[in-house]
């Protein structure tokens, strides 16, 4: 899933091309593994602020797959779904289990994925929020 080399520095590039390849299988696999998604955020200390966003991000999601919430752009679903994605994997460009650096990858797709579709969590939380006032 991954063609960066580890040797190359992730960037906005590599994390646009990579959500193109995002099919519908991998949003499957991505919310499937919620919980152990959840706790890998939890457990590492730079990805632990991504906590609430994370719980966002899988609720969109799930809203998506459900049919009741459908006014998000398939690249919205593609960049949460490859982050989920990115930091399941334990050996990605850098592997998480080396000290102090392992998830510095991770927190650079969280960011980059972010900026990417900011403004759509904006609104789905918006319209999260007309959803429990109605």
């Amino acid at each position: 899933m991954f063609g960066k080399k580890k040797n190359e520095i992730v960037d906005e590039d590599f994390v646009k091309t990579e959500v193109t390849k995002i099919d519908d299988d991998d949003v499957t696999i991505a919310m499937d593994s919620q919980e152990e998604i959840d706790k890998k955020i939890n457990n590492s200390g730079l990805l632990q602020k991504y906590s609430e966003l994370g719980k966002v991000m899988f609720g969109m999601l799930k809203d998506y797959r459900k049919g009741v919430y459908s006014k998000v752009p398939w690249f919205t679903i593609a960049t949460i779904a490859f982050a989920f994605l990115y930091i399941l994997n334990p050996l990605d460009i850098v592997p998480d289990f080396i000290p102090g650096i392992g998830y510095i990858d991770d927190l650079a797709i969280l960011t980059f994925g972010l900026r990417f579709i900011e403004s759509d969590l904006h609104n789905y939380l918006d319209w999260k929020l007309e959803q429990q006032e109605a």
